[in-house]
């Protein structure tokens, strides 16, 4: 492939994710997604199937993010994890899977059982979803890498998914630039409002916070740095309940 084509945090917006697909060219993109399709936004079953397809069908990355290891946990151990998922924006996934008022009419367990029922497949989907992927003289990866460690390799899997600050301030002397999502660029840039991609150090953060009523990052990248760069605006905005 020529270049990649790789798309940020979209969070159950579908109307999001097909527009940030609009551009996208199987014949000369490697499509990568950098997690996160799931949970807050209305529509992350349909997010989730629309991933899983474009793995399946044109060989798209899925890279794994905290919210697909979210609601992964919470299947597992759903009267542990239950009051978290929900924190988190499971709810609308949970929802969207079953049927609004799910969380209302039954418990944890009942929720975790039927979900396991009906989309196993899904779930063993997104247990074996990549962590990191390396193209040219970049690294995508959904949180960020351990930068105290000799190879980025040695990220711990938890890590690759959640790490924050420790990542977004220490040197990044990996000799490749870092494409992540996860932390929204308003949170980066600490002003709760710049959107754009936060370049800094040969990180780019890419995750314009779409469902705080940001943005949804499309960009190309080739081997020589960023051919194009898309934001959408105007999709789902997700309050937290209570």
């Amino acid at each position: 492939m020529k270049s990649i084509y790789a798309i940020g945090d979209i969070h159950g917006d579908i109307t999001m994710f097909h527009r940030a697909l609009a551009d996208y060219d199987f014949s000369s993109h490697q499509l990568v997604l950098l997690g996160d399709l799931l949970d807050r936004g209305s529509y992350s079953k349909e997010c989730l199937l629309l991933g899983q397809q474009l793995v399946k069908k044109q060989q798209a990355i899925y890279l794994k993010g905290n919210h697909e290891d979210l609601l992964l946990r919470f299947i597992e151990d759903p009267i542990e994890r239950y009051p978290n998922y929900l924190l988190n924006g499971g709810k609308a996934t949970i929802e969207s899977l079953l049927h609004p008022g799910a969380c209302e009419e039954y418990s944890a367990v009942e929720i975790a059982s039927m979900i396991r029922h009906h989309y196993k497949e899904l779930l063993a989907f997104l247990g074996e979803l990549p962590l990191y992927y390396e193209w040219g003289p970049y690294v995508f990866v959904h949180a960020g890498v351990d930068l105290t460690k000799e190879n980025l390799q040695q990220t711990s899997a938890r890590d690759f998914v959640w790490i924050r600050e420790p990542f977004h301030q220490l040197p990044n002397q990996t000799g490749k630039t870092i494409v992540f999502g996860h932390t929204p660029t308003p949170n980066l840039y600490g002003d709760n409002q710049t959107t754009k991609l936060w370049q800094v150090d040969h990180k780019i953060g890419m995750d314009g916070g779409g469902i705080y009523g940001g943005s949804v990052h499309a960009v190309i990248f080739d081997e020589r740095g960023i051919v194009q760069d898309q934001e959408f605006f105007q999709g789902e905005v997700w309050q937290p309940e209570g």
